[in-house]
């Protein structure tokens, strides 16, 4: 029998301080979610075509050329990315440890996926938006679960 979730009473929920936190650790990870993309699509695109340009980035991510511009300035800003006047964007040895972060942590969570019965185009596409928001330690226990399994 499904719990109606419309009717938990107030003493079931959690603290103010430990509900504040969970939601704090969600809006952090949207920010950092777009950086990590764009850092993992940078270095694929740099390795496989030896520079990143917006309008790549744009047309893969599937967003407009200004929010890709708005973006890679906020890599500028953060230290992530660099860019050199009629040439490509590049990452920083900080952008690179970022891009390489995200895609373990993606790689993990489609290993995992795949590993539960979901089809790999469906595992690839969900770990997209999970990859940004498991923790560490949950992270930990999905490698050591496919370890044991």
């Amino acid at each position: 029998m499904p719990i109606d979730v419309t009717k938990i009473p107030l003493s079931q929920l959690p603290t103010e301080t430990v509900q504040a936190g969970r939601f704090s650790k969600t809006r952090v990870a949207q920010s950092t979610a777009l950086l990590e993309d764009y850092a993992e699509l940078i270095s694929d695109l740099v390795a496989n075509e030896g520079e990143a340009r917006a309008t790549d980035l744009a047309r893969r991510l599937g967003v407009s050329h200004a929010s890709a511009i708005k973006t890679l300035a906020r890599l500028k800003r953060e230290g992530l990315a660099t860019s050199k006047p009629y040439r490509g964007i590049f990452l920083t040895p900080a952008g690179h440890d970022l891009a390489d972060k995200a895609r373990t942590r993606h790689r993990l969570v489609v290993d995992l996926l795949v590993r539960l019965g979901v089809a790999p185009d469906i595992a690839e596409a969900d770990a997209e938006g999970i990859e940004h928001y498991v923790s560490d330690e949950t992270l930990r226990v999905f490698a050591q679960f496919l370890k044991s399994a």
